[in-house]
């Protein structure tokens, strides 16, 4: 269960959450959702965006080169902000 005064969530929670930020911002078309960060015409500000959400609404703090370096797909970029989650030195 998330707690949200603490910024802490279960790793269900933020999938699920990362999952919607993701749809919303990139606006994943229907039989698109295995694409790719660029294969949906992500650019700087979609990254920004993912950025400023994931970190407004989870309180998970990633950049946009993750983004950009990896290219992620939806369960790339979930893996990713899961990943920092659990990452003590994250500020």
């Amino acid at each position: 269960m998330s707690t949200e005064g603490t910024g802490k969530f279960t790793v269900p929670e933020i999938e699920k959450r990362v999952e919607e930020i993701w749809r919303a911002v990139l606006q994943v078309p229907e039989g698109h959702e295995d694409e790719t960060f660029f294969e949906l015409n992500g650019e700087s500000m979609a990254a920004n965006r993912l950025v400023s959400r994931v970190e407004g609404e989870l309180g998970i703090f990633i950049e946009v080169g993750d983004i950009f370096e990896e290219d992620p797909d939806l369960a790339g970029f979930v893996r990713t902000v899961v990943g920092k989650a659990g990452d003590p030195t994250r500020v």
